[in-house]
């Protein structure tokens, strides 16, 4: 009786443990046949519910999902979470089909400005360069730069009357440079001779000043034979021309040194500072037109190192 009091009650329909029990063969457990069949089923689910799904679709292609019908204990969705979330699926169908537009409409609109660009823009008469500007014509006969008349500008601005006159007081003592000396007075005895000594550079003039008729000898030639020059000429009849004397008065000069110009600078200088000789009251009007003045200009000496003055010779880095 303890025996069967020890054991374990089992429930009813259960088989006994001993049917249970594989039998044991070399070692190994044997399984028994309701563990075998519930191996194949378990391996065979998988393969069932797939051939399951395919049969359903075979036999109803067309049928849609059964709605959800809310079972005891599961929470209903309100109709608002329901439309939220069928907007929330549909936003990026949406989404597409709104940037579809949006690109169609670019293509039209990028069409479009395509066409207007292609129009031939209408041809435009280009214009003349100063075909606004009045023709000046100068009639005949009429100097065109006013040298032989005033010329009045038109567009003067009125403000210049002052520089005019300061222009005026400017060429005023050039003009009475230009006068004759009027207070001359030289002795004009038939054996009246007055000398003096003329340098310019190297060049030196011994030069005599005598009554005659206003001519020029100038180591046997004549003025215009030594000096061919115009512009030489009028210098060295300057000072006789300031004083009044350029046709009373004869000049001999003995020139030697230097060259031409230096030749007929130092000839000026002599007569001048001779007409000095024969009349001392000459000298402020005299050295006030720069008559008296030696030009002490002269060609600068070479210096050691150099091809010249300074003139270097050319630089060599190597």
């Amino acid at each position: 009786m303890a025996d069967d009091e020890d054991k374990p009650e089992t429930p009813a329909g259960t088989p006994p443990v001993e049917e249970l029990q594989a039998p044991v063969t070399d070692g190994h457990a044997v399984p028994a046949g309701d563990a075998t069949e519930i191996a194949g089923s378990a391996e065979d689910a998988p393969l069932e519910a797939l051939q399951e799904a395919q049969h359903a679709e075979t036999e109803s292609p067309g049928e849609t999902a059964e709605p959800f019908e809310p079972s005891a204990g599961h929470a209903v969705p309100t109709e608002e979470a329901t439309e939220i979330a069928g907007s929330a699926e549909d936003a990026p169908l949406e989404a597409a089909q709104e940037h579809a537009e949006a690109e169609i409409a670019g293509e039209i609109v990028v069409e479009a400005e395509a066409e207007l660009e292609d129009e031939p823009a209408p041809r435009v008469k280009p214009a003349v360069p100063g075909a606004h500007l009045e023709v000046d014509i100068v009639p005949e006969g009429v100097d065109p730069l006013g040298r032989s008349e005033a010329y009045e500008d038109p567009y003067a601005i009125e403000t210049e009357e002052p520089e005019q006159a300061e222009d005026a007081q400017e060429e005023e003592p050039e003009e009475i440079l230009s006068k004759p000396i009027a207070t001359a007075a030289i002795d004009l005895a038939s054996g009246a001779r007055y000398r003096a000594t003329g340098k310019r550079k190297t060049a030196v003039a011994r030069v005599t000043l005598r009554p005659g008729s206003g001519s020029y000898l100038v180591n046997g030639r004549t003025l215009e034979e030594y000096f061919p020059r115009v512009t030489q000429q009028r210098n060295i009849r300057q000072p006789l021309e300031t004083v009044g004397y350029q046709e009373r008065m004869d000049v001999v000069a003995r020139l030697h040194g230097s060259g031409i110009s230096a030749q007929a600078g130092a000839l000026r200088h002599g007569v001048s500072r001779a007409l000095l000789e024969a009349d001392p009251n000459l000298r402020g009007e005299l050295k006030r037109r720069g008559f008296l003045t030696r030009d002490s200009r002269a060609k600068e000496r070479k210096k050691a190192g150099l091809k010249k003055a300074r003139k270097r010779p050319q630089f060599s880095k190597r």
